[in-house]
């Protein structure tokens, strides 16, 4: 996907892009910036739904029905908080995974995600650990809200037909679409964060340069990528909301009996 979003002119279909990483590197190489991968959903993922899960709790102890503006405004924060934590695993990341489109002598080779935040922060210094830290907040932002809000939002709706009840069905229902809400919500956001994070320094003036260099692809190019980044952030929320709740039915918190 960042070799998709990377690209400017666009001629590469993500089945050539990938054939092509196969033949000159081997198929380990589409598996390049795993580590920096889980090192950014153990920061940024868990900060945003630990916060997401603590306000609702706070916000309605007893389990009543929230408001959908307030749902959206505390996964706008928690979404903040975990965007920006995640930052720089997330720039590693991505160059990780950018590494082998780039010429042998032009590549980073980060061994794994700690050496390559400690290799930025040595070279580069600390504020280039948080390179497109803007973008990536608020695509976080918006994933939080495409994710979490919407997910029960939606699992609420269904429930409320009486047509479905609070089992599996109705929990990949809801996490299938919330995922589509939120792949469509922070494409955009999601090109211009990695080609911020994968810039050379000084590439870009600012944020509306990259927004203009961006737009020269036409409205499209800010939507690159968008199939394997469904095809990723699909399953991965239908994943994340089933286990979650099974978590919640089995090792939820045991509402007292008043009786």
């Amino acid at each position: 996907m960042v070799h998709l979003q990377t690209q400017q002119e666009g001629k590469l279909s993500i089945t050539r892009l990938t054939l092509n990483i196969i033949k000159q590197q081997g198929v380990l190489a589409l598996y390049n910036g795993l580590s920096a991968s889980l090192c950014r959903q153990l920061t940024y993922s868990t900060t945003r739904f630990g916060i997401y899960e603590v306000a609702k709790q706070t916000v309605s102890p007893s389990g009543e029905p929230i408001p959908f503006h307030h749902r959206i405004a505390m996964a706008s924060l928690a979404g903040a908080c975990g965007g920006f934590v995640g930052t720089p695993a997330d720039m590693v990341n991505v160059r990780m995974q950018n590494d082998i489109k780039l010429p042998a002598d032009m590549r980073r080779n980060y061994k794994h995600a700690f050496d390559g935040l400690i290799r930025v922060y040595r070279e580069e210094g600390v504020r280039r650990l948080f390179a497109g830290a803007s973008t990536a907040t608020s695509r976080a932002v918006l994933m939080t809200v495409g994710q979490l809000s919407f997910y029960d939002q939606v699992k609420e709706f269904l429930l409320a037909t009486g047509m479905f009840h609070d089992n599996p069905t109705t929990h990949f229902l809801s996490s299938l679409t919330a995922g589509a809400v939120a792949t469509t919500l922070t494409q955009p956001l999601d090109v211009l964060k990695t080609r911020s994070m994968n810039a050379k320094p000084g590439e870009f003036r600012g944020m509306w340069h990259l927004i203009t260099y961006t737009a020269k692809l036409g409205p499209l190019g800010f939507f690159k990528g968008y199939v394997p980044a469904f095809v990723r952030l699909g399953p991965h929320t239908v994943l994340t909301f089933i286990f979650l709740e099974q978590l919640r039915t089995n090792f939820g918190i045991l509402k007292p009996n008043l009786n």
